[in-house]
């Protein structure tokens, strides 16, 4: 490729064709690609690099603590969880109907695993992806209401696709936290999708916000339009512990739990 082609791509933006384009030219010598041949070879080269660039940029703003997928799931250390809803899920189509999702149980069992994977899935089929722990949205809020930046704030948990609220029962939450999920919950009940993982029972959700009645229209909404699954079983940061260890370990993840 020589100089003058190379500053017409890079002009044009059309870097992925660069890269490529040596690659190709020798392809099209060796096999005797006709013309449109060719240009469909070098386009999809030049479409596959800007989807992989936005992928990047999508799950990067997406916030996500850990790279997840469902593939590298232990699908045998919790028999509970069942392979094919969590893959059905990673279709996209509760996101396309803009239903809810939430995964409820024990702590360790695989719950932000799985809901980070299905954030990632999401980002791959085109979908605008926000994750953030429950404590993150609080203090979104609580810090942009200071600054008279509340509206922004919300915005921002308005606009994408799917919402991923994760960490919900970890502990209570501080004071006006209902009123903060309420309007993300409100704003985006039947226009877009959000997903929630919680290691608590429903009914203790009141305590957990300190105000009932915030509680109780939260999941007014968000079950209302939700699928819920359940998940149980031993925790997987405490697999690799000895039998002996086992239940006092559990013992005292129970105990956490309950303050």
């Amino acid at each position: 490729m020589n100089d003058a082609l190379r500053a017409a791509l890079t002009r044009l933006r059309l870097s992925g064709l660069a890269t490529c384009l040596d690659v190709r030219l020798q392809e099209a010598v060796g096999h005797q690609l006709g013309h449109a041949e060719f240009l469909e070879l070098v386009l999809q080269d030049e479409l596959h690099i800007r989807n992989e660039r936005l992928v990047a940029r999508r799950t990067k703003a997406a916030g996500f603590r850990e790279q997840k997928t469902l593939e590298d799931f232990d699908w045998q250390f919790n028999p509970s969880i069942k392979r094919k809803p969590m893959f059905d899920l990673a279709t996209g189509r509760f996101i396309r109907e803009a239903r809810d999702l939430l995964l409820i149980g024990p702590p360790g069992t695989g719950k932000s695993h799985l809901a980070q994977a299905l954030g990632h899935q999401a980002i791959k089929m085109g979908f605008v992806v926000l994750y953030r722990s429950i404590f993150d949205v609080v203090r979104d809020f609580l810090h942009d209401e200071a600054l008279a930046g509340q509206d922004k704030t919300l915005e921002k948990y308005l606009r994408p696709d799917l919402v991923i609220i994760d960490d919900m029962g970890m502990k209570q939450l501080p004071k006006r936290s209902g009123e903060y999920l309420f309007e993300i919950i409100m704003r985006r009940y039947q226009v877009r999708s959000t997903l929630m993982t919680s290691n608590r029972p429903l009914e203790d959700w009141g305590k957990l916000i300190g105000d009932m009645p915030a509680a109780t229209a939260i999941l007014d909404r968000f079950l209302h339009n939700a699928e819920v699954i359940a998940i149980t079983g031993r925790s997987y940061r405490l697999r690799n512990r000895g039998t002996k260890d086992q239940p006092a370990a559990d013992a005292a993840a129970c105990e956490n739990e309950r303050k």
